[in-house]
């Protein structure tokens, strides 16, 4: 029994760092790097709400600047018909 409790401690612990890890590489995403970490930032968000995350809010955060960052690549693509920032 003690065991179980441990595991399920750990498992929210981990579905916390992920939700976490998810908001930041989404904030980061916006600037640099769109096409990896917007994907990443809404597979770790999704991850950590199946997960039962103590924080869900933050787990839709990193989702919705996952989605962010992709809609900022494709606009970037659109417009400039390039992959990165470009300042000329």
């Amino acid at each position: 029994m003690a065991q179980a409790g441990l595991r399920a401690a750990a498992r929210t612990r981990d579905a916390d760092a992920m939700a976490v890890t998810g908001f930041v590489l989404g904030l980061v995403g916006l600037l640099v790097m769109n096409l990896i970490l917007g994907p990443t930032a809404v597979v770790l968000g999704a991850l950590a709400l199946l997960r039962h995350t103590t924080g869900p809010g933050r787990a839709r955060q990193a989702i919705g600047l996952g989605l962010a960052d992709v809609v900022l690549l494709v606009c970037l693509v659109t417009a400039d018909g390039t992959w990165s920032w470009s300042l000329t």
